[in-house]
Order: structure tokens, then sequence, then C-alpha cells
């Protein structure tokens, strides 16, 4: 057969081109992507490592000063526990200051970071120690001594005591906001910074309110430091070449910087605070605007950021942190590092990666062209050789002779040697012939085996099927008989699968099942196959066995094939499986609406088992009829509950409708003679009656017209209920509706001097609903809202379409008396009022807004209140409008 090696692909476009070019035009090609390949991933590992140690320089340093403040923070809550345990025992009174001077000088000593140490009280008295140096100390000190006047003293380290010139008239230390902060937050609290009163520099202070026994404020202890203290911690801190670390408030003021600059500037000799985005290092500055950018408030910034910009055309690296630890100290950290500081070296290490890739380029082209010159020639000696063998008259002559290149001249003995192996190929062949035969037998016995495997587990799941088959047509399972069925279900699972050990766990649940973590495992069948035993009542609580109640929860099936080393069930060797020699288990998870429920466990004695996938889908399989068992036995549970109730509620529902139309005939008779009688005494038909009389008879008719609209409301809503009513639907103008119901309650409004109006919009379409009912609902609604208006109040409709026109919405708005939010879901109950100071003189059946209600769900639409206590109500319809259907209810 002949191979006609060079003829399709690429290979003719060099047809004609000597070996030596395409031999060196091949190795340059080589060089060139090797070269290439290796400067682009210098390159790239370098920006790589450039980012990782950048980001990584940040974090750590943002850690340090984070740390750092937290430390430099901590120490005045200890001064000034200190103090307060001090205070408790005795030893210190707030209502004599005069003791606390020799107590706060040797505080400083062993506090040396503090560098104030304050105590104020109610009576106006201050006194404030500071520490200069190791001998001298700042002594402020206002009381009524000193006429209120805040006098500023030097103390030596013997003692004496040098009054300065410095003295603040009327000094009271209860306005500063030191004082201020503590006595707000009634706790330790740290103030925001302001500015000193003696000197032009920035302080924040730590606060302690004082207490007597009783509750009563007596005094503040503080602790006073400059915040450029701050900035003295963050100048210890190396940023790489030319980092900085700065802090600034969530306003965006500054609080220190790594850069020794003031974080506030002086103006009329006062220090004003200053914006990180206004700070005089450009750094500073450009690294606040772009976080302001970023950023359109600091408050967003909940955790740790990781950015970067650009400054002057270079890469900046940015991190900023909020502060942590003290919850009134809402600082955040920032550290800038340009990317220059990192990218130096790398950059020159680039450049000579690249001289040396062009000179390993050049080497390799002079390489090349030797190499294949020192090639092709014993090639081209190999040819004419080759052409001589061509005549196999001279083969017994021709033999190929080449040195020069080893695997050239072991080519060249191969020639010579081919024609002796032709003979030998022949026994070569035969004896292959044998081997291919033997081989054909081994793989036919391997066939052989796994045909039989495959026949095995066709017949294993042939027993699964038989099984799951049985309990498909089970009556237990069906019926919901959780004992019967469960005690089915392990049995049959531990003969289909040949296992020892199946038992269901389900579990615990109560009446707050849904509102808690569910903690507790119950065995509620076990079936041991050896004995063909059942049994239950075992427990797993969850805080013994915390990853095992992890692992349920997380995976649908646990397939372990070695109990001893799987760690998912290490929890359980000691206890249960090494007494019971339990080596190979599989769980599967219950699932019941979306939840786990509980499990079932398949448990192999004595011999480690893996188990196939035939056997997971099995017992997956069984987990589901354990579920659909349990969720029969909840549905005939819930259908019984529901029979039960649904009976209950037409029995009452017929002896309410009876008990209606008894009262509702033996009720209006007497009332309406009642009514009769008062209106004819009213007139004078039987002589002559008194102002009283006629004041009594004016509440007899006004009590009797109520009881009779009582029942005619109770009447009618139980017609509702009833389904008696049907509407008379008809296209009804709006504009004339809400027109018409206004008129009704006019007068109402009139003896209250009572504002009506109506907003809506322009031309709107007739909505279909039954007039006389809707107008009925207005009526209500108006009513109660000029009902609960004060005099010269305002009641009004507002009418507005949603933005499809499928509905339309009416409010009825008040600027009355108004409700509590918690009291608007009782407002639909029958005969219910919210009642409050003014609705207690108001009088009401309390079934006016129940017939609202049942008349709007008629025609299929809502009714939604809201309100506020003192600011008014709104009650807004919401009715179907431009796709209507038909509405009514059967009679």
């Amino acid at each position: 057969m002949n191979k006609n090696i060079g003829h399709n692909g690429v290979f003719p476009l060099f047809k004609g081109v000597p070996l030596r070019r395409i031999l060196v035009a091949l190795f340059l090609l080589q060089i060139l992507l090797a070269v290439g390949l290796t400067a682009y991933l210098s390159i790239r590992n370098g920006q790589m490592a450039v980012n990782e140690v950048a980001s990584e320089l940040r974090y750590e340093v943002a850690n340090r000063v984070e740390q750092n403040l937290q430390a430099y923070l901590s120490t005045p809550r200890q001064v000034l526990r200190g103090n307060q345990n001090v205070i408790d025992i005795g030893l210190l009174k707030m209502e004599n200051l005069a003791t606390w001077e020799s107590y706060l000088i040797k505080q400083l000593e062993i506090f040396p970071d503090a560098v104030a140490l304050t105590a104020s009280n109610e009576q106006q008295e201050h006194l404030a120690v500071e520490k200069l140096n190791d001998r001298q100390y700042l002594l402020r000190k206002a009381d009524k001594s000193t006429g209120y006047d805040l006098y500023t003293y030097k103390i030596d380290s013997f003692g004496q005591r040098t009054q300065l010139p410095e003295i603040i008239k009327n000094y009271d230390a209860r306005s500063r906001p030191n004082y201020q902060a503590a006595v707000t937050a009634k706790k330790f609290s740290f103030s925001q910074i302001f500015t000193s009163i003696t000197e032009p520099t920035l302080l924040i202070s730590a606060s302690q309110p004082i207490y007597n026994p009783q509750g009563e404020l007596l005094g503040v202890n503080s602790t006073l430091t400059h915040v450029s203290q701050i900035g003295d911690l963050l100048q210890n801190i190396k940023v790489g070449k030319s980092g900085q670390v700065f802090i600034i408030e969530r306003s965006g003021l500054l609080v220190a910087s790594s850069t020794a600059e003031e974080p506030f500037r002086l103006q009329n000799g006062k220090p004003i605070r200053l914006a990180a985005s206004q700070s005089g290092n450009a750094f500073t500055q450009a690294s606040a605007k772009y976080l302001e950018t970023k950023f359109s408030k600091f408050d967003q910034i909940k955790s740790l950021q990781q950015l970067d910009f650009s400054f002057d055309g270079k890469r900046q690296f940015l991190e900023i942190r909020p502060l942590q630890g003290e919850p009134n100290v809402n600082w955040l950290i920032v550290v800038a590092v340009p990317e220059a500081d990192f990218m130096g070296q790398i950059d020159r290490n680039t450049q000579t990666t690249i001289f040396l890739c062009l000179g390993v380029l050049g080497l390799a082209i002079l390489l090349g062209i030797v190499t294949a010159s020192w090639i092709t020639q014993p090639i081209l000696y190999f040819s004419t050789a080759a052409k001589d063998l061509a005549d196999f008259t001279k083969g017994e002559d021709s033999v190929v002779i080449v040195q020069g290149i080893k695997e050239v001249e072991i080519l060249g003995e191969s020639f010579n040697e081919m024609m002796q192996h032709l003979r030998k190929t022949f026994t070569a062949q035969i004896t292959k012939n044998e081997e291919l035969e033997l081989q054909v037998k081994q793989r036919t016995e391997e066939l052989q085996q796994e045909i039989q495997k495959s026949i095995n587990s066709e017949q294993k799941l042939e027993q699964h099927n038989r099984a799951l088959a049985e309990l498909a047509n089970h009556k237990a399972i069906s019926e919901g008989n959780l004992e019967t069925a469960f005690k089915v279900i392990t049995e049959k699972a531990a003969n289909a699968l040949e296992v020892e050990r199946v038992s269901v766990w389900l579990f615990n649940s109560d009446d707050d099942d849904r509102l808690r973590q569910r903690t507790k495992l119950q065995c509620i069948s076990l079936y041991e196959r050896s004995n063909q035993k059942h049994s239950a009542g075992l427990e797993r609580d969850r805080a013994d066995y915390s990853i095992y109640f992890k692992s349920l929860t997380s995976a649908r099936i646990i397939a372990v094939t070695d109990t001893r080393t799987d760690l998912r069930i290490q929890e359980l060797w000691d206890e249960f499986l090494e007494t019971k020699n339990i080596v190979s288990l599989i769980n599967t998870s219950i699932w019941v609406g979306g939840e786990v429920v509980g499990t079932v466990l398949y448990e192999q004695i004595d011999i480690p088992r893996i188990w196939e996938v035939s056997e997971q889908n099995f017992v997956s399989s069984i987990a589901e009829f354990v579920a659909l068992t349990l969720e029969v036995c909840d549905r005939e549970s819930a259908e019984s509950a529901l029979r039960e109730a649904k009976e209950a509620a037409e029995v009452a529902n017929r002896a309410k409708k009876t008990f209606l139309v008894n009262m509702s005939h033996e009720l209006r008779t007497p009332l309406s003679s009642i009514l009769e009688i008062a209106e004819a005494l009213q007139n004078e038909v039987y002589g002559t009656v008194t102002a009283e009389q006629r004041q009594f008879l004016n509440t007899l008719e006004s009590s009797g017209k109520n009881l009779l609209e009582l029942i005619n409301q109770i009447l009618e809503l139980t017609d509702i209920e009833s389904s008696k009513i049907e509407l008379q639907l008809a296209a009804t103008s709006i504009p004339e509706l809400c027109d018409s119901s206004l008129s009704f309650v006019k007068n109402l409004a009139l003896q209250k001097n009572i504002q009506l109006s109506v907003q809506m919009p322009e031309e709107l379409e007739p909505i279909q609903v039954d007039e006389r009912r809707i107008r009925q609902v207005f009526i209500n609604l108006l009513s109660n809202a000029i009902k609960f208006t004060h005099d010269g109040g305002k009641v009004w409709i507002e009418v507005q379409p949603n933005s499809t026109n499928e509905y339309i919405f009416f409010s009825v708005v008040d600027t009355g008396i108004g409700m509590l939010s918690d009291d608007l879901f009782r407002l639909f109950q029958p005969f219910i009022q919210v009642e409050n100071a003014s609705t207690r003189r108001s009088a009401g059946t309390g079934l006016g807004l129940v017939m609202v209600q049942k008349i709007v769900e008629l025609h299929g639409g809502t009714v939604h209140a809201e309100s506020q206590l003192g600011k008014g109500s709104r009650f807004t319809v919401k009715l179907p409008w431009k796709k209507v259907g038909v509405w009514g209810v059967e009679s």
C-alpha cells in the first residue's frame, strides 16, 4: 500500500523549498513563540505580584492602624472605669473636687498617654490636670473660691504651684462637649472632635457620667486627648516608599494623617476643621476626591473596600476600612499606596528580560543556520545512496555508509538490515496470531464475568422494583397509617437491600416548630432483619451530634463505605456504630413541604459495602414513600378538621339567620308603635307637653331611630352574607356619583363648619356599578369622616385611576382625630368601634364599615384604611373600571 505524504494540508506550500530553510524557519518560529510567551508571562506575573503585594500591604497597614487606634482609645475607658470604682467605694466624692487633684496627678503618671484628666460636677466646679513632662503639670480649676473663673496653674515635681496669667471668666464645664456627650449618652461615651478654649488645637474626649444611688447626676469624669497625637501614631507607620495613611469622619472631615499635616487651619487664631478633599497634600486630596466620587455618602461604607484609581497618570492603590470597636467613634481608615512604589524593580527586570530575549533570539538564528547545515548535509548523502538502492539487481552490492550523525547512521544500518528482517517477519506474524488468539480467549472470559454481573444487577433492580410496587399498593401508606406503614417500609427495604437494620427517624415537632430550629431526631420505627424485630424510641440531640445533623440537612444522601473514617458520622462511632459493628451505612433525607423532616437510615453489619447507584436510587424512593405517608397523614387530619369546622359554621349560620328573622319581626313592631306614640306626644295630640317632657320625648325618638337603624343594618348585613342581594349594575357617571354623595352629608358638614371638596381627573368614563349601593358606601365613609373631624376641618374625595385603567381608586380623606395604626385591623369587624377620648363621644353601631366592605367586595373591589393619630385618616375603595366582568351573588 502506498502512502502519499505531503500532498494534503500545508505541505504543498513547502514544495521546492530547501530543507535547510525550512528547518531554520521552524526553529526560529519556536524560539519566537517561547521568548514571546516567556516575556508576556514575566510581565503578567510581575503585575499580579504587585497587585497581591499591594493588597497585602494595604490590609496589614490598615490592620495595624486599627489595632493601634483601638489600643489608644481603650486607655480612656480603663482610666474612667478605675475612677468609677474609686468613687463607688467612697474614696472620691464628686461633691468635693479638692480631693481629686493629687489623685489625677498620680493617674497621669500611670497612664502617660492621657493628655488631660478632668472632673466636673453639677455645682459648676471643674478640675483638670494635664501632663507637660515627667516633672511638670498644668492644673486648671474653677470653683467657688475662684468665682467660677477658670484659673491655670503650673505644678512642679515638689508640688509648688505657680499661677499663670491665663484666666477664663465665668467658666461652666457643663456646657463643654465632653460633659454634654456623657449627659446625653448616660453612659461612657466618646465626644465628637471639638476645639480647645485654651489653645488652638483639636480635642476628643472620653467621658463617664457619675450618678448617686438615687440615679441623680452628680457630675462627669473625662479624659481629653489631642487629636494631633493620633497623627503621631500614623507617622510611626511606614506605608511603602511614599504611601500614606489618613483617617476621616463619615462627614469627610480629616481626623489625622501620616503626612504630619494638621487636620485644621487657623482662621482669626481659631482652628477650623479641614475636609480631606481640601487637604494641602495633593495625594491625600486626590484620594479623598476619588472616594467622594465613588461613594456619594461615606455612610454607605459598611465594610473593607480595596480600590485603585489614577493620579498624575499613574495607578494608585487604595483601601478604606471602618474603625471597629468603639461605636461612638465612627471613623474611616484610608491607606493609599502608589503602584510606582512596587513597579521600579519590576520595570528594570522587564527591560532586562526583553534585552535577554533579543540576545537569545539572535543567537538562536545563528545556531539555527549552523544546525540546519549540519543536519541536511548527511541527508543529501543518504538520498544519493537511496537512489542507488532502487536498482534491486545491485541490492547485494548496495550498502549505505553514512557518518557524522548517529540517527542518520542508524537509519543506514536499518536500511541494510531491512531485507533480513523481512524473512523474520513471517515467523513473527505466526507468533503474533497465536498471541491474538490467547487475548481473544481472555477477553471472552472477562465478558462472561461482566454479563453475570449485569444479570445480578438486574436481579437486584427487579427485587427493588418489586418491593417498591408492593409499597405503592399497600393500604397503610395510602391511608396515612404511620405506625403500620413505617413497619412495612422498613421491613421491605431491609429485605430488598439485604441490610441488617433499617430505621425511620423524624425531627421533633410541636406548636412552635416553625419558630425555632429542630433540635432532636426521634426513631419512629427500627427493623432488625436477623431477628425480624420492630422497635422505636431512640433519640439523638443536635447538641451532641452537630456535624451529623448538619450533614443530614445539607445532602439528600449520605453514603458511607467505611464508618471508621467518614467525618460526617464520626460523632456516632463510639456510642452507636462500634458497639453494634456497623461498618457501612447510607442515610436519605425525608423532604416534606420543601424542608427536611427526618431521615431513613440503612446499616450494614460486619462486611464493608460500596453502595451502588441503583441502591442509592432505591433508598431515595423509600424516602419518598415515607414522605408520602407523612403527607397523606397530614392531609387526612386537615380534611377531618375542615369538615368539622364547615359543619359547625353551617349550623351557626342557620341559627343566626333564624334568630335575626325572628328578632326583626319581634323588635320592629313594638319599636314602630313606640316611635308613633312619641311623635303623637310631640305634636301634643294628647295634650300640652312641657319642655322637660319634650326633651325626654326627643331622646326617646332618637334612641328608637338608632335602634331601628341598627336592626335594618343587621338584616341588610345578614342578607349580604347569605347571598340574598343581587347588584343592579349600570353605567354610572363618576362625577355625579361623587357630587350626589357629598350632597347627602352637606348639612352635617355645615353644622361643624367643615369644608367639602372633590379632586378628580377630567373626562372620566362611566363605571359599571350598583349606583345606590356605592353611594351608600361613600355616604357611610363621608359621615364617619365628618363625625371624627374637628370644627373647621376638611373632608374631600380623591379619584385616581391606576396606570392601566383597569382599576379606579376612590379615597375619602379627612383632617380629623385619626387613630393608632394598631387599631386599623379592628375597623371592619362587626359591632367594633375604635375608642379614644374623642370617639367615646360619637355614637355608632359599629356596622357601617362592615357594610362598606361587604358592598365593595360584591363589586369585586377592596377597601383599605390608613390613619395617623391627630393627623387624619384615608379610606380608599378600589373598584374594577375598564375591564368590567359580571358581578353579583346568586340568590
